[in-house]
């Protein structure tokens, strides 16, 4: 990792390159619709390279759909490992992963994701970036033992913070507005002299709602959420120790953005006000 482009794909076979390179070209030919994620969007907003051994490419889901069928025609053998949020496609053993959403099923692919996008060449074509904020949407819940994307958030906050939508970032969060609120203290520890970047408005608005939920105290409802930021270190939580399934319990709620359970309303709230 580091700020030398060529750290992308040093590490990488000419046929592996050739075969993302194939792909975005097949796609684009086929006019399916997608942004560019993973670690080369990363580069584009922070300057910082790294090996990687895919392509992550971020469509829709019925764009993921026509993207697998596009390159089936092609040769690819294709798989659809997690109707929630991953599709991928094989070329020898080199993959591309089409992600629709995040893993707990919240960052979902939609049209904000286009209408916000920047552009970058990518082997040889003008592609469209995922949003930064998008990004951070979606990094955001992965917190696993083997994976933590706290640093890219950081990163990207440092770099792209003062451009972005912080009015749609909190939007975003909505419901899980404690994730974003867990990563931008680590922020403000990181980066003490960047404070800044983070409007003081959004730290005001997060703030003012755990002060809230201080108030309120404890829900009634005995609950373990964890599970939505890990599939497997909250496992014991919900199996053994009398949680309820907070994943289970957030996606029958989800839909509806009701109020189930003991809880403040800014819990529920979108944010947004200064």
């Amino acid at each position: 990792m580091g700020t030398d482009a060529t750290l992308a794909e040093r590490e990488r076979a000419p046929d592996e390159i050739n075969a993302r390179a194939r792909a975005v070209g097949l796609l684009h030919e086929a006019g399916v619709p997608f942004v560019v994620g993973g670690a080369y969007a990363y580069a584009t907003y922070t300057g910082i390279y790294r090996d990687t051994k895919d392509l992550d490419l971020f469509p829709r889901k019925p764009d993921a759909i026509r993207a697998l069928d596009v390159l089936e025609k092609d040769g690819w053998r294709t798989e659809r490992p997690d109707e929630v949020w991953l599709y991928k496609a094989y070329k020898g053993d080199y993959f591309v992963d089409f992600i629709f959403s995040s893993g707990n099923g919240v960052a979902t692919v939609d049209d904000e994701w286009f209408t916000h996008d920047k552009k970058a060449t990518i082997f040889g074509y003008e592609c469209l970036i995922a949003p930064a904020e998008e990004m951070i949407w979606s990094k955001a819940f992965v917190t696993e033992r083997e994976r933590y994307d706290g640093a890219d958030i950081n990163h990207l906050i440092l770099k792209a913070g003062r451009e972005m939508d912080w009015d749609r970032i909190l939007r975003r969060f909505d419901r899980y507005w404690e994730v974003l609120l867990s990563h931008l203290m680590m922020f403000r520890f990181a980066y003490p002299s960047e404070r800044d970047i983070v409007p003081n408005y959004v730290m005001t608005e997060l703030m003012s709602r755990t002060l809230q939920t201080v108030r309120d105290g404890s829900w009634e409802e005995r609950l373990c959420r964890g599970n939505l930021v890990s599939k497997v270190n909250y496992h014991v939580d919900i199996h053994h120790w009398g949680f309820g399934d907070g994943r289970a319990w957030d996606e029958q709620d989800r839909p509806e953005g009701g109020t189930r359970g003991a809880r403040s309303e800014l819990e529920d709230s979108a944010g947004g006000s200064r």
